[in-house]
């Protein structure tokens, strides 16, 4: 599960960072809205954590651009303040979850386990790109036609269309998707890009996935 943590406390977020990498996590620290911006925009990210009070943006400056980008991360708010007003804030902004400062480590874990598991389990979203649109609660795909897709299927074009004209690796995608299934490897995402890209050509949209292992876009089809 990869974290963006932005946090402009040093002290705390080395603490925070330190406690997630040791439960399995893997993190990207951010000291200031702008990084947390610019690290959202060139990565793919299960959750972001966001501190409200940062320095260049601040947290709720920095969720807006985030969601003007298209990107729809779960993202939890973190806050120094308890007054309602900041909570609205954040909520109305994009986020999906907030932690009042001063909080338990367990508890920052618990929300974060919480929001993905939201994600893998709940997600009956409608996404488009160019002519291309799934539709994950149906499990279908569809551009001049449709076709219907396996559970795995449809969480691999899920995440591709979330990260699309985003270079992302075979180690992402397949801690993304298969993140439970420690049986499998890397080479898992190569034969499930290889069905998806049969079913694309199938009706006829103009998106493909381009690359190897070494790192997978989705994108438009060159004229």
């Amino acid at each position: 599960m990869k974290i963006l943590l932005a946090e402009d406390e040093v002290q705390l977020s080395n603490a925070e960072a330190t406690f997630l990498k040791l439960k399995g996590f893997d993190v990207d620290a951010a000291y200031n809205g702008q990084e947390a911006v610019d690290l959202a925009r060139a990565n793919a990210y299960d959750v972001i954590v966001l501190d409200i009070m940062m320095p260049q943006k601040d947290g709720i400056e920095a969720l807006r651009e985030i969601r003007a980008q298209g990107n729809t991360t779960p993202v939890i708010m973190l806050t120094a303040k308890s007054e309602v007003d900041d909570r609205i804030d954040g909520l109305s902004a994009g986020a999906d979850d907030y932690l009042t400062k001063p909080f338990a480590l367990r508890e920052l874990e618990a929300r974060l386990r919480a929001q993905v598991r939201r994600t893998e389990q709940y997600s009956a979203e409608v996404l488009s790109y160019r002519s291309l649109t799934l539709n994950a609660g149906e499990a279908e795909l569809s551009c001049h036609s449709a076709v219907r897709l396996a559970r795995k299927e449809t969480r691999l074009m899920e995440f591709l269309i979330r990260n699309a004209e985003r270079s992302v690796s075979a180690e992402e995608i397949f801690r993304h998707v298969w993140r439970e299934q420690a049986e499998l490897n890397v080479d898992t995402v190569y034969l499930y890009v290889s069905y998806l890209r049969q079913k694309m050509k199938a009706i006829g949209c103009d998106v493909e996935i381009r690359g190897g292992n070494e790192g997978y876009v989705l994108c438009g089809v060159e004229a």
